[in-house]
């Protein structure tokens, strides 16, 4: 599909789905809260998550109004105008989603980030991580991200639009030729200033158990060792190398930022979104640790460190995860 008929069928869909939520609230609203009612679910999680959707999609047609406003003002290669313009919608869309959900962000050691270059390797749990890695690198640290993105992303027409007038990469998980997407990478993180941060989820995916379980066979079957030393993973996928390889190779003065969360498990689905509205949400709690690139190999033992890193990671989680239990 061509870029023109892919945002022609995209925005048409988003402005009508925001007009749509809009005018049926009196029809939409009560039906929800009688289907959470009916259903035992006092916090009403579909009545929060429907008027989430509605704050969502009148946002996300604001910013592609004020989108096409910076076209016809001949702003479009504008990148200083659209990262603030990328700050706004992330800190509103999270304004937005504290509001009807209830869920809150706390972030512990953003200070990590500063001062970039650097180049973030983040976990990847739920729907809501590009939106909160984003808001805690433009809001709270006041960088610019780089952002690897798989392709399928596209068909949000912000994410189309906005994206591809700043410096990001919408990855082709299913390409030919593998070696063109990671030289893209590389030519993504190539030239960052202090200011900049390039963004990747080595998990590609979001991690739920049955994928974990289906990537450690995978796993097995072509690196019997690394699917041994992964075997204790509770919470993360197996990290895919490559990537991240590649984007780390184009900055080689920049540091490793490793970002985790908890407070989003098991938002992958928007069935689990349900499950975890229909109770109050603990806050979500985003932690950053920064590793210095002299401790950072290269080549084949990059693979041993960053399954290392990501063991680290998924042990701090699964500790923060337990401190909530007690």
């Amino acid at each position: 599909m061509s870029t023109l008929r892919r945002r022609l069928a995209s925005i048409s869909a988003l402005f009508v789905a925001a007009a749509a939520l809009l005018l049926l609230v009196p029809i939409w609203l009560p039906i929800a809260v009688v289907v959470d009612v009916v259903r035992g679910r006092p916090r009403l999680p579909s009545v929060r998550l429907l008027l989430f959707a509605l704050g969502w999609a009148w946002l996300e047609s604001t910013s592609v109004v004020i989108a096409f406003a910076l076209w016809l003002a001949g702003q479009r290669n504008n990148h200083e105008i659209h990262y603030r313009l990328q700050a706004w919608w992330a800190a509103s869309v999270l304004g937005v989603l504290r509001a009807t959900t209830g869920i809150s962000v706390s972030v512990e050691n953003v200070g990590e980030l500063r001062p970039g270059p650097v180049v973030m390797l983040c976990r990847h749990a739920s729907l809501a991580d590009s939106l909160v890695s984003a808001w805690v690198i433009t809001s709270l640290a006041g960088l610019r991200p780089r952002y690897v993105l798989k392709r399928e992303l596209l068909a949000d027409p912000c994410l189309d639009i906005v994206g591809n007038r700043l410096p990001n990469y919408f990855l082709d998980r299913q390409a030919a030729d593998s070696q063109v997407e990671l030289d893209a990478l590389t030519l993504l993180s190539t030239g960052m200033s202090t200011t900049d941060v390039a963004v990747i989820f080595p998990e590609g995916t979001r991690a739920s158990p049955s994928k974990r379980e289906r990537a450690l066979q995978k796993l097995q079957d072509r690196d019997p060792v690394r699917a041994e030393r992964l075997r204790s993973l509770q919470h993360l996928l197996p990290p895919r190398p490559a990537g991240s390889a590649a984007l780390i190779a184009g900055a080689p003065d920049a540091d490793i930022v490793i970002g985790w969360h908890v407070g989003f498990d098991g938002l992958d689905t928007f069935r689990g979104i349900l499950r975890h509205l229909a109770h109050r949400p603990p806050p979500v709690i985003f932690r950053l640790r920064r590793v210095p690139r002299a401790d950072v190999p290269t080549g084949l033992a990059f693979t041993e460190w960053i399954d290392t890193a990501w063991l680290q990671t998924d042990q701090d989680v699964h500790t923060m995860l337990e401190s909530r239990q007690q």
